[in-house]
């Protein structure tokens, strides 16, 4: 069977012909490796004709994959030389690509992608875990607008979003993910994939949502987990005491006050969160 994907010049050729170094200010590196690039852009699954966000595409590399792979995608790039780049994408893949120059914390992604869209991005260091604490926080009704996200991230930062209790990554990110989602690490990529290389390894995050616990508030969540790990060697009695209700939520789940935040499972801050909700 022919493959009717348009023929695309190689990424290196383009960044030189439009001399695109990557920006230190904005938290740039570029991947060049097409079957890397397009191994990211299967992780969610099946694209065809499915919308999808990307956040800062820069020259294009996981842009094109995600086109090939047959999504609607809308793109949101900050850094104005890439724009012709992307211009020349939108061209080879015509009524699939729409670039949107602009900063992506200031982007209304769900009015931009529309409900269902598969969030795939390498994401700029300095501000990928704002957008995705963003995306985790949108409303479930019963599930978010997003369908899932697929997101390159450090892999401390990674580690963080998939941590299990009892480990040093376990803490508010984790919980955060995970209370009303399924997260995991789907691919570990060496810092010499990226140009320029980084100082640290990196992993792509796969996180897809389920419904959320019932009768269970984002807030009272996130203000039992600030004070929890906002001092997570003291003891739960200790760390909770300034939270009204919590102490209290403590004896009724049973759970010991001598235990330490990173030793609370998800589960647990989910059942004292909705205790909260009660006071």
């Amino acid at each position: 069977m022919a493959d009717d994907r348009p023929a695309l010049p190689p990424l290196r050729d383009v960044i030189a012909r439009h001399g695109l170094a990557a920006s230190k200010a904005l938290g740039q590196n570029f991947l060049f490796d097409e079957q890397l690039l397009d191994r990211i852009a299967a992780i969610p699954g099946a694209l065809t004709d499915a919308p999808a966000f990307e956040v800062g595409p820069g020259p294009g590399g996981l842009t094109r994959a995600i086109l090939r792979a047959g999504a609607r995608l809308v793109a949101v790039e900050r850094d104005d030389r890439c724009l012709p780049a992307l211009a020349e994408l939108s061209d080879a893949f015509p009524g699939q690509l729409r670039v949107i120059p602009g900063d992506a914390m200031q982007v209304d992604a769900r009015a931009e992608a529309g409900n269902g869209a598969h969030i795939i991005a390498n994401l700029p260091y300095n501000v990928g875990t704002p957008l995705l604490v963003g995306w985790l926080s949108a409303a479930w009704s019963p599930l978010p607008w997003w369908s899932s996200l697929t997101l390159m991230f450090q892999m401390e930062v990674a580690e963080r979003i998939v941590a299990k209790p009892g480990t040093d990554h376990y803490g508010r990110l984790a919980v955060l993910s995970q209370w009303r989602s399924d997260a995991r690490i789907a691919m570990k990529v060496h810092r010499s994939a990226f140009t320029p290389p980084p100082k640290v390894m990196s992993a792509v995050v796969h996180i897809t949502p389920k419904p959320a616990p019932d009768d269970v508030q984002l807030k009272h969540l996130e203000r039992l987990t600030a004070a929890a790990f906002g001092q997570r060697r003291k003891m739960l009695r200790q760390s909770l005491k300034g939270l009204p209700g919590a102490l209290a939520a403590l004896e009724a789940e049973g759970i010991d006050p001598q235990r330490r935040a990173e030793t609370v499972s998800v589960e647990e801050f989910v059942a004292l969160a909705r205790r909260l909700g009660q006071v």
